[in-house]
C-alpha cells in the first residue's frame, strides 16, 4: 500500500496504514542511523496522501488532467544534482538547533500555509495532514527539523474530489532556484533554494536520495502526480522538490 494515494470514493481518508514491525522510530538528528529506510518508505509514502477522492473523480469515472509536474526523463539527472551529499567541510551555512517548523511559503507557486506536526498514531499508523479545503501541509517530525544537519520532510496533499486542488497542486511546477522559506517555532526563518524537482514512479521511490543522511540542512517536499489511474483511483507517481538551505 506504499504510496498509492489511493480513493475509496470518498472524500475521506483511507483506512490504517500499516508500519512494518509495528515499531516507533525515535526523533533523531542521525536519520539514516537511527531510522531504517525500509521504514521511512511506507511510512512517508502512505502519509503521502493516502486520499479519498484524491483523483478528483468525475461522473463519467474517467481520468482527470494531471497536476503540473516536471518531464521523469529528467529525474535521473535531478536526482543527482538534488541529492548529492557534501562533505562536512564543505557545507558553506551554519547549521540550527532542532525548532518545530510552524510555517512554509513557496512565492512561485503561491504556497503560503500553515505547518502540521506529523508522527505516528497510538496504533502505529501514519498521521496524515488533514483532507479539506486551505488543508495545511505537514511535516514528519521524526527526520530532521528545517536548518538541521539532514532532509527535513514536508508532505502535501495535492487534490480531491470535494474541493479540487490542493496546497501542493503545483509542487511540479517549481524549478532549480526557487525560493523557500520555513518559519520556526524559535522565531527563526530559514531560506532554502529548489535544486531539482522530479517526478518518479511510486514503484521507484528514491528512498536514499530523498531520506539518506546529509550533512548540510537539506529540504524535501513531496506530493503525488503524474498520471491518473482510475482502476487504482491513485496518482501513478510521486513529485519530490530537493532544496538546500541558504546563508542567512
Amino acid at each position: 500500500m506504499a504510496g498509492t494515494c489511493r480513493s475509496d470514493g470518498t472524500d475521506g481518508l483511507t483506512g490504517p496504514v500499516e508500519l512494518p514491525g509495528g515499531s516507533v522510530p525515535p526523533r533523531t538528528r542521525t536519520v539514516a542511523a537511527a531510522v531504517p529506510l525500509p521504514l521511512l518508505l511506507p511510512v512517508l509514502l502512505c502519509a503521502l496522501l493516502a486520499v479519498a477522492g484524491v483523483g478528483m473523480l468525475v461522473a463519467a469515472a474517467r481520468a482527470p488532467s494531471p497536476p503540473p509536474s516536471p518531464p521523469s526523463s529528467a529525474a535521473d539527472d535531478a536526482l543527482r544534482a538534488g541529492a548529492r551529499r557534501p562533505a562536512a567541510s564543505d557545507v558553506g551555512v551554519p547549521v540550527l538547533g532542532r525548532s518545530r517548523p510552524t510555517a512554509l511559503v513557496i512565492p512561485r507557486i503561491g504556497v503560503r500555509t500553515a505547518l502540521l506536526d506529523l508522527g505516528l498514531n497510538p496504533d502505529g499508523t501514519v498521521a496524515v495532514p488533514p483532507l479539506g479545503r486551505d488543508a495545511p501541509a505537514g511535516w514528519y517530525r521524526y527526520l530532521a527539523s528545517p536548518g538541521e544537519p539532514g532532509p527535513a520532510v514536508i508532505l502535501g496533499h495535492v487534490d480531491s474530489a470535494r474541493d479540487g486542488p490542493a496546497v501542493f497542486y503545483r509542487l511540479g511546477e517549481l524549478r532549480p532556484g526557487d525560493l523557500v522559506a520555513v518559519t520556526r517555532a524559535d522565531g527563526g526563518t530559514v531560506r532554502f533554494v529548489v535544486t531539482s524537482v522530479v517526478r518518479v514512479p511510486k514503484q521507484a521511490f528514491p528512498t536514499e536520495a530523498v531520506y539518506g543522511a546529509t550533512a548540510d540542512p537539506q529540504l524535501r517536499l513531496i506530493t503525488c502526480g503524474g498520471a491518473f489511474d482510475p482502476g487504482r483511483h491513485s496518482y501513478r507517481d510521486n513529485v519530490i522538490a530537493f532544496a538546500r538551505m541558504l546563508p542567512p
